[in-house]
């Protein structure tokens, strides 16, 4: 098993492996498997991508993210060019039907309302927006109208959990209850854990995923 320090070093070697970070401006505390991650950054999407560092890492329980973004004054913007720029990223991006949706822009904090078909069409939503220059946060609001059956759902999700490299869906089941994937199961790591997850928000119609997923701890034997 992993000591704490074993994985506070590799979550800092993989944040100096990310092209688009400054691994200095950002602090790694762990205890008891649970990462804490710190310090400032200029941009929300730096601040996401030190969150899916941390979780690539085997050994990782949960994340605690206490990032800070603080914008450069040179790429300040006002709510209203903030919004208008967030419109036209909706417009441009092909996986987006913008026309369904509604933006809201205070402090730089962006509140996205409306309804897709898909998650993933919530989740490109989001994606579409967080380079942009001024935005602090991002709050996803949109929600997914199901239009086929909850059986049909769940042969979807265990249809694509098979389909994954890198999962081993013998060990996960789904099930799903209305617009609701209940996953069960036992993973390698925090990051297949999350692959499973995403394979059920991925589904048409999907509305809430509850992963009740175990990290299984690898057994490592030593020789004297």
């Amino acid at each position: 098993m992993k000591t704490d320090s074993q994985i506070q070093q590799d979550v800092m070697d993989q944040l100096k492996w990310e092209p688009y970070l400054n691994a200095a401006q950002i602090g790694v505390a762990v205890k008891n498997g649970i990462v804490t991650l710190s310090g400032q950054v200029d941009t929300y999407s730096k601040k996401l991508i030190a969150e899916n560092a941390a979780k690539k890492i085997s050994g990782v329980k949960a994340i605690a993210e206490d990032i800070q973004i603080g914008v450069s004054p040179a790429y300040n913007k006002t709510d209203a060019e903030i919004a208008e720029a967030v419109l036209n990223a909706l417009k441009w991006h092909t996986a987006v039907q913008e026309e369904k949706i509604k933006v809201k822009v205070e402090d730089g904090y962006v509140r996205l309302e409306g309804e897709v078909e898909w998650n993933f069409q919530r989740k490109n939503a989001a994606a579409a927006i967080e380079n942009l220059a001024g935005v602090r946060s991002v709050i996803n609001l949109i929600t997914v109208k199901p239009k086929i059956t909850a059986s049909d759902i769940q042969d979807k999700i265990n249809e694509a959990l098979k389909r994954s490299a890198t999962i081993d869906a013998g060990k996960i089941t789904a099930e799903v209850i209305g617009s609701k994937a209940i996953l069960r199961g036992k993973v390698r790591s925090f990051a297949e854990k999350e692959d499973a997850e995403n394979a059920a928000w991925f589904a048409p119609g999907i509305t809430a995923v509850e992963s009740k997923i175990e990290i299984e701890v690898p057994e490592y034997s030593f020789e004297y």
